[in-house]
């Protein structure tokens, strides 16, 4: 029962930054490898001001937000001049920056060493140590990230925001924005992913920068690409699939000399051919 729980929870989490990064990616159509950064920004942020503070938990995560938004802001505005290519080379350049400022800054983050004894959320005199109710706080969490998503590209700002990955420079001509655009989306997916980044410091107790490496970032950028670019429900179908599928491969009955090389082995085979067959993904609508 526990390790169901420990699934669901995991799930939850990922599922909430392939949601968040499918709107820059998906549905602006913005190769952006930047969000392992603002996860792990959400998760440091929470984690100094819950045991350094000692502040309510949704308080420290407000605060993880509205940092992690400041911060995309800043960057997103350069990042929202360039185009195709230098997008995306740029995102990277800032992941590996905030790696290293994890990393390096030790009297802040105390660098390789980590954060350890984060407490549980307390909300209200509840406490969600337990296993099934921090699986339900992500579950809630997951949930409003998803009817937020789905808000937004309902909306003629979700509208705007697929016209500028069609074509920016058709939509430019009447009169839009696309930069503003572009920057509003990245600091709403920063803001999200931040939040992930929350639950995740207080799930584990512990963090330290090997968890918000640039190949996070090509992890979840794996979940949206598998379950579908420009597709919410994809989003939460890749985060089940590249979940489930690692911890399944475990009662494969693998020989224990190989296990974990076969089982990497096995995952990358089923990704290659998956989407060799499929390349927009299981429900995608857009590809890269």
């Amino acid at each position: 029962m526990e390790y169901f729980l420990h699934l669901i929870t995991l799930f939850a989490i990922y599922a909430i930054l392939g949601l968040s990064l499918n709107l820059v990616v998906g549905y602006t159509g913005l190769l952006s490898a930047t969000h392992a950064a603002f996860y792990g920004i959400g998760a440091y942020a929470t984690a100094l001001l819950l045991t350094v503070s000692g502040l309510n938990f949704f308080f420290a995560v407000f605060l993880g937000i509205i940092l992690t938004s400041l911060i995309a802001l800043s960057i997103g505005s350069v990042l929202s001049k360039f185009r195709d290519d230098y997008y995306a080379l740029g995102s990277i350049g800032f992941c590996i920056i905030t790696f290293s400022i994890f990393l390096n800054w030790q009297d802040l983050t105390r660098g390789p060493l980590g954060i350890s004894g984060i407490p549980r959320p307390d909300i209200f005199g509840l406490s969600f140590s337990s296993s099934i109710l921090f699986a339900l706080l992500a579950l809630i969490a997951l949930g409003v990230t998803f009817l937020a998503c789905r808000g937004i590209v309902r909306s003629s700002f979700g509208r705007v925001l697929k016209a500028i990955r069609e074509d920016e420079g058709a939509i430019q001509v009447f009169g839009y924005r696309t930069h503003t655009y572009k920057l509003l989306v990245f600091v709403i997916s920063a803001a999200m992913a931040s939040v992930a980044g929350s639950l995740f410091a207080t799930y584990v107790t512990y963090i330290d920068p090997s968890t918000f490496t640039i190949l996070e970032s090509v992890f979840i950028l794996a979940i949206i690409i598998l379950g579908g670019l420009a597709n919410l429900r994809g989003s939460l179908i890749g985060a089940l699939i590249l979940i489930l599928i690692p911890e399944l491969l475990r009662f494969a009955g693998f020989p224990a000399e190989i296990a974990g090389q076969t089982r990497e082995l096995v995952y990358g085979l089923m990704l290659l051919v998956l989407m060799l067959r499929r390349p927009q993904g299981l429900l995608g609508e857009y590809k890269l």
